[in-house]
């Protein structure tokens, strides 16, 4: 019985991290939201300090999910 219920918690764990890095890792939501940040600053509704800041965040996002494609992958 034990070992059921250790099963069931494990797989229930590698469904929340296999979910968590889907949302985690996903470069095309990452690069909408760039694409979305650089239209604020065109449109002049944020300004090019609050650009500068998110953009790094984002840039820094990007390179991250870049990194861990590769180690994955390796």
């Amino acid at each position: 019985m034990a070992f059921l219920i250790d099963s069931f918690l494990l797989f229930i764990a590698e469904k929340i991290l296999e979910q968590a890095e889907k949302e985690l890792m996903n470069e095309d939501e990452v690069r909408q939201e760039l694409r979305e940040l650089y239209e604020q600053l065109e449109s002049g509704r944020i300004t090019e300090r609050e650009f500068e800041k998110r953009e790094e965040d984002l840039v820094k996002r990007l390179e991250e999910i870049e990194e861990y494609k590769k180690d994955k992958a390796a």
